[in-house]
């Protein structure tokens, strides 16, 4: 499961002795970018109380809007799988892309062209620096996983996420499949 090249497109899984850590406790997140220059990646499975018709009154649906993490969280991201109706987007890997023209993206939706199984809106985006990722992996405190789901990967439930694939995992995970998300409050 594990892979040993970090890049685009993979999923990072929190290690459960991330405990305490509001923004990675528990995360699924997937690689948009990495690079030289660093890393870029969206939390999957931290939905917020909010809508993009809360956030954008001028998109009338109900889509859920997730915590990408917590770099600039005062910015809109959104990740999605049709190019093909969405323009100026970039690839990040097996039919996922990021990004592209928000005007023609907010018509589409308003059109009933875009559904929620096809886009994800996030607040905020986790980020490192140079190198930072790779150190991190080395100190454990994330798994490296291929995204064995490619662009079906925005269906997948928020809620159950991190725990399927700590199951997938096996061994030694399996015990923290079923842990309190606070062990401490058990």
């Amino acid at each position: 499961m594990t892979t040993e090249k970090l890049e685009k497109g993979q999923l990072l899984i929190a290690e459960p002795s991330i405990i305490g850590d509001l923004s990675f406790n528990r995360s699924v997140i997937l690689l948009a970018d990495h690079n030289h220059e660093g890393s870029v990646g969206f939390i999957l499975n931290k939905p917020l109380d909010y809508t993009i018709s809360d956030l954008i009154p001028e998109i009338e649906a109900s889509f859920k809007i997730y915590n990408g993490g917590p770099v600039e969280q005062d910015n809109l991201y959104f990740i999605h799988t049709i190019p093909e109706l969405i323009t100026g987007s970039i690839e990040i890997s097996n039919g996922i892309f990021w990004g592209g023209d928000f005007e023609l993206t907010r018509s589409l939706i308003n059109e009933g062209k875009i559904n929620k199984e096809n886009i994800r809106f996030f607040l905020g985006y986790t980020g490192w620096s140079a190198n930072q990722l790779e150190g991190e992996l080395k100190e454990n405190s994330w798994i490296m996983s291929k995204n064995i789901y490619k662009s079906t990967i925005l269906s997948k439930s928020s809620s159950q996420f991190w725990k399927e694939k700590i199951i997938e995992l096996g061994g030694d995970y399996l015990i923290w499949s079923n842990a309190p998300e606070n062990p401490i409050l058990n």
